[in-house]
């Protein structure tokens, strides 16, 4: 296992976590945060998070260039949706 690398996205933060077979990534910003499939999107919506969910990514890049492809309630009342890229809900979740 790797160290956690921590690093400012914008008005956001990114973790960013090596794992040994695949890369755990989470950006939060003011409202909300994009995650990678390793974090549970029932769990987000029964937390009340605005959340949106992208998956087979391995740096932020991918985050924001990914298409959504699961979104918390929350998040989809603030105006993110499925099949926007990780970019565009960032914006909103921001």
């Amino acid at each position: 296992m790797r160290p956690v690398e921590v690093e400012n996205i914008g008005s956001a933060t990114g973790v960013h976590v090596k794992l040994p077979n695949a890369d755990f990534l989470l950006i939060v910003g003011g409202r909300g945060y994009i995650m990678c499939g390793y974090l549970n999107m029932a769990s987000a919506e029964e937390k009340g998070d605005a959340a949106a969910m992208v998956t087979g990514v391995a740096s932020f890049a991918d985050v924001l260039a990914s298409k959504i492809v699961a979104v918390s309630s929350k998040a989809r009342e603030l105006g993110v949706r499925e099949a926007m890229s990780g970019k565009e809900a960032l914006a909103i979740l921001s």
